[in-house]
């Protein structure tokens, strides 16, 4: 962490917890920029993958296999 850096967080640290709540979402939201490009592959492969599913090439897994108990 640069000087810059570290004098910022010092300073976000003494606001209060609601006023760095703020700050933190809209830090958050200034890096969330979806691409489109890369929406329109997963929607894509999406649809790769249920049309595969629906013509019983592929088969599901339960979710509890992979994730264990619900």
């Amino acid at each position: 962490m640069d000087t810059t850096t570290h004098e910022l967080a010092s300073k976000a640290r003494q606001l209060k917890p609601e006023e760095r709540f703020a700050l933190v979402e809209e830090i958050l939201h200034s890096l969330d920029h979806p691409d489109p490009a890369i929406d329109r592959l997963w929607r894509e492969e999406a649809e790769r993958r249920l049309a595969a599913y629906r013509a019983g090439t592929v088969e599901g897994v339960p979710a509890e296999d992979i994730l264990g108990p619900l």
